[in-house]
């Protein structure tokens, strides 16, 4: 099985940035895409921006040009660096990751962390 482990979520001003890291552990081999997702307050949740093995990117049109999704392979570790932050980027900020498994893929969720984005 695969556990997802998010930090770096802060507060910080808008137009500041910030790096986010999930660091995965367990069977990270079977992982076929890891990214994030986040949910702000009375929102569902949405994708932000995913990394599919081998390496092709995926973002919100919400986040084009602002952040960017990088993958450690050596350190099993994905992160998203923020700039330009929004108010409206406020929100907590998942880990999410498709992993394969015997009977086909799953996805998985780590804990979430807060970034929270001040006027």
């Amino acid at each position: 099985q695969v556990q997802l482990v998010e930090s770096g979520g802060a507060l910080v001003q808008a137009g500041g940035s910030l790096r986010l890291s999930c660091a995965a552990s367990g069977s990270t081999f079977s992982i076929r895409s890891i990214g994030w997702h986040r949910q702000g307050q009375g929102n569902e949740r949405e994708l932000v921006a995913v990394v599919y093995t081998p390496g092709t990117e995926s973002y919100a049109e919400a986040v084009k040009g602002r952040f960017t999704i990088s993958r450690d392979n050596a350190k099993n570790t994905v992160y998203l660096q923020m700039n330009s932050l929004k108010v409206e980027d406020t929100a907590v900020y998942y880990c999410y990751a498709t992993v394969r498994v015997q009977s086909g893929v799953v996805g998985i969720w780590g804990q979430g962390t807060q970034v929270t984005v001040s006027a």
